[in-house]
């Protein structure tokens, strides 16, 4: 597919990230005045900063003509100072197409087979080892950027037809020669905000799916709790008009509808706060998660790299697009904001399994034998307690870096790297309320819950059978997890 002038998240969220890629016509010309410009502008003579200078704060440091390609190698060299775990190959592939789609804004002043090159990538499934570790969150994604950028010239590790290898050896494997860098093209590959927002967008794509989850499993735990559906009913919201709450609260009444359970009589006059304000903490996380993806978006097409060339102003321009602090604070406000779905989520097991309502203790047949859901609960107090770790945010803290002349960074990929771990936590522990609600239901029986409801229920009973007595839970729990991959609305009958 050609990549369009305008990227946005819910194109890459419908699956144009499984496809290949191609640059169009357009950026291609964009891309070629650019560097056009750029060549011209260093037959001249003069000085710019990181195209025939040294690096931050040897940017004083005027390199000969002759050794400006060896200077940006270098550059890339010394800068894949990755460290710790792997970066995951789809947010790899993310940074690859993210990497493309601002460099072929045009104003970066590299060459148009630098471009198509990282396309090649993509679309071969080369895809660069990268390190999560390195990155401040300024002077852009430094380390990770120039791990993504080394096989441009042979170097670095890649994966490639399900094997890590060389990139030399994938190079030849596919045909492909290395491209020497040319002047300012080591820069603009290093400088910009990709590793960020890749972990950004991915985190945003699970948590617009794991939102739907918690309304279905929200929607499930209330049946099987005889919650009221009261709480759900519009004129509350009327009055209270916040869109996330809204939508939230119609979403859950419509998959209500036609519950049986719903239709018996209720003892209580109120239920616990975890059901009945759901529409006001589902719908507040759903804001965030609307606020967030503008944030994304907005970056995902803006240029971050530094110098920038306009040629179409005749300047080269020093600034800092690479600061990641956009995308920092709203990568902590995301993962607060995501974690409170699991927050809650494990309040509704704890009372699912808590042997009030008619429904057994741990929701076990003959529990005392059986301990049934009990240490459920647990594991979700555990992952919820280590998510609240991870909410501590990353933007507030900064450190100077390169005799500090970059005196104050971001920390944006650290708070995106552990959004991304907030957000498979919350799968996690929706996929235990999920459980957990799904075995309460059957006490309820013969009354059923919705048909949206029941249909989700048989689905779910081919991977996790109703419990009748202990086993291994773990099995299941890993099922269920594995449950919430899929998109809902891809094999139930409701209107999302």
């Amino acid at each position: 597919m050609e990549l369009p002038d305008h990227l946005s998240l819910l194109l890459i969220e419908e699956g144009l990230w499984k496809d290949t890629l191609s640059v169009s016509a357009q950026a291609t010309t964009r891309i070629s005045h650019n560097r056009a410009y750029l060549d011209d502008i260093l037959k001249k003579g003069e000085t710019y900063y990181g195209i025939n200078t040294g690096f931050g704060s040897l940017c004083n440091v005027r390199i000969k003509d002759d050794e400006l390609a060896q200077l940006q190698e270098n550059l890339v060299c010394s800068h894949a100072c990755g460290m710790g775990d792997e970066v995951p190959q789809y947010i790899v592939r993310l940074m690859l197409m993210l990497k493309i789609h601002g460099l072929g804004r045009g104003y970066s002043g590299v060459r148009p087979e630098i471009v198509q090159r990282l396309a090649d990538f993509y679309n071969l499934g080369i895809t660069p080892v990268v390190y999560e570790l390195g990155s401040l969150g300024a002077s852009g994604d430094l380390a990770p950027l120039a791990h993504l950028s080394l096989p441009l010239f042979g170097k670095g590790e890649v994966y490639y037809k399900g094997e890590k290898m060389t990139a030399a050896a994938a190079l030849q494997n596919s045909g492909l020669l290395p491209i020497a860098l040319a002047a300012k093209e080591g820069l603009a590959l290093l400088n910009g905000t990709q590793f960020m927002n890749a972990y950004i967008s991915w985190s945003l794509m699970a948590c617009r799916r794991l939102m739907i989850w918690a309304d279905i499993i929200g929607a499930l735990s209330a049946d099987a709790f005889m919650a009221k559906n009261e709480p759900f009913q519009p004129p509350i919201h009327r009055v209270r008009p916040h869109k996330g709450q809204i939508a939230t609260a119609a979403r859950i009444l419509a998959l209500l509808q036609g519950s049986e359970i719903q239709q018996l009589h209720k003892e209580q006059v109120q239920d616990p706060y975890s059901f009945r304000c759901m529409p006001q903490v589902h719908g507040a996380t759903r804001d965030v998660i609307d606020t967030v993806l503008n944030v994304a978006e907005t970056e995902i097409n803006s240029v971050t790299d530094n110098p920038i060339v306009f040629h179409d102003e005749d300047a080269i321009m020093s600034g800092g697009n690479f600061h990641g602090q956009p995308l920092a604070l709203h990568a902590d406000f995301l993962a607060i904001a995501i974690a409170e779905l699991a927050n809650i989520s494990e309040r509704r097991t704890y009372l699912l399994v808590s042997g009030q309502r008619g429904l057994p203790p741990f929701l076990a047949p003959h529990a005392g034998l059986n301990s049934g859901f009990m240490i459920a609960q647990y594991t979700a107090a555990a992952i919820v307690s280590q998510s609240k770790q991870y909410c501590s945010p990353a933007s507030v803290d900064s450190i100077v870096s390169s005799n500090g002349q970059e005196d104050h960074v971001s920390m944006g990929a650290n708070a995106a790297t552990k959004l991304r771990r907030v957000v498979l936590n919350v799968q996690r522990v929706l996929a235990i309320e999920l459980l957990t609600a799904a075995q309460a239901l059957e006490f309820r029986r013969p009354h059923k819950t919705s048909p949206v409801l029941e249909q989700l229920l048989r689905e779910l009973r081919q991977v996790a059978p109703f419990m009748s007595q202990d086993e291994v839970l773990h099995y299941r729990m890993a099922a269920a997890e594995k449950f919430l991959d899929k998109d809902p609305a891809e094999f139930l009958e409701f209107n999302f």
